[in-house]
């Protein structure tokens, strides 16, 4: 792939996509705020040594689902502001994708400048299961442009028109923190330090059957935490009360479980975990062994001898990727799972991936110093679709 620095952009109109899908809340006035502007804040690189080399930057991203339609509440206005603020200049918000506001504003940029298209998923062509109806939206993308960096990384698993497509048309370049979590995915990938450990977390089982299949061919070490953990609870006879349970998915993971005992990969399962009597922070909870979980009762975090036992497995460790919490971090009962396993990744000398998605925002929900960790990555789905060895449409468009 071609980097930003082998592009000649002085001067020239850079259609950049980032990743500005941000966490957005209301305020009391009426107005939305963002909640966490790490999205935000992994895109300056790029945008900052653009500008710096006298490029004219036009940003395209989305924001939430609108499904074509120009809903007010996705506006990408409050990211405009905040990135104004992060950068020190100003940021034009375009009405629209493609139409007259975003030609005008783009017609009268200055080198240096930067303009924020509005949400390109206002477009109903963006995310097409028709290709020529991409084509025409990426057509208009590249219109406005001469030279395309894709620098969104949490979007590079999607073929849409603004990832995949306006890269075929114009001259093009991974961005700084494409470029990144590429190289650190391949590392992982192909050549890890050892001993090499994946902790996973999450829900369920069945998001991420493709990526354990992949990993146990590489990884000493699988961490199981989270909802998906009960799966292969169950799948070793135990009773998991009212835990979250895929049951379709039981033999499944039994053929994994073997797998990984064929292949010599520990599997470190939790040894207890935190129940409660119902899905709330002020419900009754307690701490059982995971051979006492009662009828009833539903496992919401790792208990504190897992996080020992999941702590001592990664203590030696050169490699460690993390996907997915260990619990409902979001409700403090729930918390210390997740927070032990951030911390302790934190103290592994070698290479430390936070996987995007709900690991990056705990992470920062629970006050861990971000400079901790090697790399946190800003795509959860992305992530998650390397690890699985896929084809990413988005990364392979940049490929020479």
């Amino acid at each position: 792939m071609k980097t930003i620095d082998d592009l000649d952009v002085a001067g020239r109109r850079v259609l950049v996509r980032a990743d500005f899908n941000v966490p957005l809340e209301e305020s009391g006035d009426g107005t939305r705020r963002i909640t966490d502007d790490g999205r935000i804040r992994a895109a300056l690189p790029t945008i900052v040594a653009l500008r710096s080399r006298g490029a004219r930057v036009i940003l395209a991203a989305h924001l939430g689902r609108p499904k074509g339609e120009a809903k007010p509440e996705l506006s990408l206005a409050p990211v405009a502001q905040r990135l104004a603020e992060l950068i020190g200049v100003p940021v034009a918000l375009a009405g629209d994708v493609t139409g007259p506001s975003a030609q005008a504003i783009v017609a009268g940029m200055e080198d240096g400048d930067v303009v924020l298209l509005e949400n390109v998923r206002y477009d109903k062509r963006e995310d097409s299961k028709d290709d020529a109806q991409r084509a025409e939206l990426a057509a208009e993308l590249a219109s406005l442009a001469d030279l395309f960096v894709s620098d969104g990384f949490g979007v590079v698993h999607r073929k849409q028109a603004s990832v995949s497509d306006v890269a075929a048309l114009l001259p093009h370049a991974a961005g700084r923190l494409v470029l990144a979590e590429v190289q650190v995915f391949q590392k992982v990938l192909t050549d890890p330090d050892r001993p090499y450990a994946v902790v996973l977390g999450g829900s369920k089982v069945s998001d991420k059957l493709g990526v354990i299949t992949n990993l146990l061919q590489s990884v000493d070490r699988l961490l199981i935490g989270g909802g998906m953990c009960f799966t292969f609870l169950a799948a070793l006879g135990k009773n998991v009360g009212s835990s979250l349970l895929e049951a379709d998915q039981i033999d499944t993971v039994k053929g994994l479980i073997a797998d990984a005992e064929t292949r010599g990969v520990d599997l470190v399962l939790p040894v207890d975990v935190v129940v409660s009597t119902a899905f709330s922070a002020d419900a009754e909870h307690k701490v059982v062994t995971v051979d006492d979980i009662e009828d009833g009762w539903m496992g919401l975090d790792i208990g504190p001898n897992s996080r020992l036992l999941f702590a001592e497995a990664l203590a030696d460790c050169k490699t460690v990727v993390w996907n997915g919490p260990m619990g409902v971090f979001e409700m403090a009962p729930y918390a210390e799972g997740t927070r032990a396993v951030a911390e302790a990744i934190t103290r592994v000398d070698g290479l430390t991936v936070v996987g995007g998605g709900d690991s990056a925002a705990a992470v920062r929900l629970l006050g861990i110093p971000e400079n901790g960790f090697s790399h946190i990555s800003t795509g959860g789905g992305a992530s998650l679709e390397f690890l699985e060895g896929r084809t990413l449409p988005g990364i392979a468009a940049l490929e020479d």
